[in-house]
Formats: structure tokens, C-alpha cells, sequence
């Protein structure tokens, strides 16, 4: 997530460079529809949800929307309308895992081991802080928050803390030339992480993703997704953030309608598969939304993809899901063959996140349990 000052920053650094990216031909890939009744959803309490949102007990939500069973079941706009494109902040990161995904499908990229640094030498030779662990850092640490490079976008004290990249021109080269972090530990005994990865919030690395990408693809990244992920999913227009040296934003910024960013929720459940069309390989969705690193008792992190449990009453319902600043969530959960979008602009405000997870599962998952 884009903690305070960044999403400010990015917009000044990179105003004169974001486009819109549309579509030359009409898309026939939208949205089935069903009555909330229909989908098993009560209508009493998404009626009760849109009266609590229009009565700001929540706080600048722009967008719910729930499909149930691969069709959109609610559609709520309180800010905006169905083609308003929504600044999710890093929620859109997991988009960058789908990417990866499509270039390792279609060999363009070796997998997820592959060294980031033997793809961008030129990063390489003129590197700070040398280290030979530099050499060794993969695809899969920058997807998993977990490279050893001292970065955390949680600690403001961090070198690679985002609001000190973008501050500077070259911010691939500001993430390599970062030292190796340190751990502090007491006694001599030092305890393995879950999933023998240590994780660590780190945006930057996640762009540093956008220019692996270009190598691998021969394509910048933005006309790469473009071409093999949006326009399968008839998605027609997107914003993307570039850097100073214009090159993708691939950390976060990335503007979406709500119904897109739904989509993308609905192309992870159905394991990688849009109204029958295959997009992603089922295994890349698997490992993608699988654990790879602990963020704390509650919550793992896949590539790119939070998963936790959300709970409503006695039930336990399994979700992964992206996630960014002000609160804004696209929550897949498998159990109920249901995915939400809820998008905020509540950004860098206390309870942000709590506030959306509250509309969740006291109005969403409860509208499930009749």
C-alpha cells in the first residue's frame, strides 16, 4: 500500500506522461448479470449497506460491487459512476503478478528464480553498496516481499522506504543501490521465518518488476499488458502512473473502473479463465495465491496477493485478495464463489482498512448467511 505523501508525489513526477490507454475496437467481454436474490444474497441487508454508505457511517467509499457465481449480483456507486477510473493505490501490484505470470507462460521469462540482476546488467555495473546477494536476488523475491534488500515502506526510518524514491529520477536504480538489511536478534539462536522468507513491504521492488518485464518481453510494460491481459478481458481503458524516466508503474497507481478491477478478481478465482477464455495458467494462479511469506498471526502474502481469513458470527471465509491505501480491497473468496470490489479514498487514515473490512463482512458476508 502507498503510504502518505506517495500517491502526491506520483502524481506531480509523472502528470505529464499518464495516459489513457483505449481499445480500437468495442469489446463484447463484459459482465452476466443476476439479481442479488438470484446470486443467495439477502437484499434487506445490501439495501441496509447502501443506506449505512449513503448516510457516510462510512466514509468516502466510491464503489461496492459483488459478483456471485461468475455474474455481477450488486453494483453501487457513491462517488462517481460505473466508468469512473478508481486510484486503488498498490492494490493494483497484484496486476504486475499477472503479467509476470503471462510472460512465463509464453517463455519470455524463465520463472519466478530467474536473477534480476542477470536481466538488467546494466543495473548491475553501476551499483552501490556491492554485495555478492545481490546477484542472487529472484523474480520471486520482489514478488513475495521478501528480497534481502533494505526496504520497508512500513518503517519511515528505511533507506527504501518509497517516499525517499521518489524524490530521485532513476528509481530502478534507487532500489539496487540500496544496502543489505540487518536483523537484530537476542541470543545466538536465530529463528527461521514461515515459509523461509522474511517479508518486507517494499514497493520499489515491485517496480523494479516493470523494467525485468521490458527485457523479457522486448515490450514496455504498459503496451505488454495491454496487449495479453486487458484486452482478453475487454477492458478498454486503464491510467497508468510512469516513472521520470517514463517506464510503467508497475507498484501501485494503476487507475481501473470498479467493474475491471472485478474482473481481475474474477479472473483469479476462476484460476485463470475469463467467461471461458484461458488468460493465466491455472498453476500460476494456484502459486500465486498460495503462501509464501508471513506478514503477521493473521495474515500470509502470496505473489503479490494478501490471503487471510475474513470472519463473520461462527464462519471462517478464506480469501485472497488486493489491497491498497484508503482502504480499497478486491476480495476473492473461494467458499462462497464470490469476489468484491470496495473501492476508498479514505488515503492515509486511521481505520482505513478496518472501515472497508467492517462493510465486508457485517454487510457482504452477512448477506450470504439467510
Amino acid at each position: 500500500m502507498i503510504p502518505s505523501r506517495a500517491a502526491l508525489l506520483i502524481v506531480a513526477l509523472v502528470c505529464s506522461s499518464a495516459a489513457t490507454i483505449a481499445q480500437t475496437q468495442p469489446s463484447n467481454t463484459d459482465w452476466p448479470k443476476a439479481s442479488a436474490a438470484d446470486s443467495g444474497l439477502s437484499e434487506a441487508k445490501l439495501r441496509s449497506m447502501d443506506t449505512a454508505i449513503r448516510s457516510e457511517e462510512f466514509k468516502k467509499i466510491g464503489s461496492v460491487l459483488i459478483a456471485r457465481h461468475g455474474k455481477l449480483a450488486y453494483e453501487g456507486y457513491f462517488d462517481g459512476d460505473a466508468s469512473t477510473l478508481r486510484n486503488t493505490r498498490s492494490a493494483t501490484k497484484s496486476i504486475t503478478d499477472a503479467l509476470v505470470g503471462i510472460a512465463i507462460g509464453e517463455g519470455k521469462l524463465s520463472g519466478v528464480n530467474a536473477r534480476v540482476l542477470s536481466l538488467l546488467p546494466e543495473r548491475a555495473r553501476k551499483m552501490q553498496n556491492p554485495d555478492p546477494r545481490k546477484a542472487n536476488i529472484t523474480v520471486e523475491d520482489f514478488l513475495t516481499m521478501s528480497s534481502p534488500l533494505e526496504c520497508d515502506d512500513w518503517n519511515d526510518a528505511s533507506r527504501g522506504n518509497e517516499e525517499r524514491m521518489y524524490l530521485v529520477e532513476d528509481w530502478a536504480q534507487f532500489i539496487f543501490d540500496l544496502p543489505i538489511r540487518g536483523r537484530m536478534h537476542g541470543g545466538e539462536q536465530v529463528e527461521a521465518p514461515a515459509y523461509g522468507r522474511y517479508f518486507s513491504y517494499c514497493t520499489g521492488g515491485v517496480f523494479a518488476l516493470s523494467e525485468v518485464l521490458e527485457k523479457a518481453t522486448g515490450m514496455r510494460t504498459d503496451r505488454y499488458a495491454q496487449q495479453k491481459l486487458f484486452s482478453p478481458l475487454g477492458i478498454t481503458s486503464v491510467q497508468w502512473a510512469y516513472s521520470p524516466m517514463n517506464v510503467p508503474m508497475t507498484g501501485g497507481g494503476l487507475l481501473l473502473t470498479s467493474r475491471d478491477l472485478l474482473k481481475i478478481g474474477q479472473l483469479y478465482l476462476d484460476g485463470g479463465r475469463w467467461q471461458g477464455t484461458r488468460v493465466l495458467n491455472e498453476s500460476w494462479v494456484r502459486t500465486s495465491t498460495q503462501p509464501h511469506a508471513r506478514i503477521d498471526e493473521s495474515t500470509d502474502y502470496g505473489y503479490l496477493w494478501w490471503l487471510k481469513s475474513f470472519k463473520h458470527g461462527e464462519n471462517s471465509y478464506p480469501a485472497f485478495f488486493m489491497t491498497g491505501n484508503g482502504g480499497n480491497k478486491v476480495v476473492a473468496i473461494p467458499k462462497l464463489d464470490m469476489v468484491v470490489v470496495i473501492t476508498s479514498t479514505n488515503y492515509n487514515t486511521r481505520g482505513m482498512h478496518e472501515q472497508t473490512e467492517k462493510i465486508l463482512t457485517d454487510y457482504i458476508l452477512a448477506s450470504t448467511e439467510k
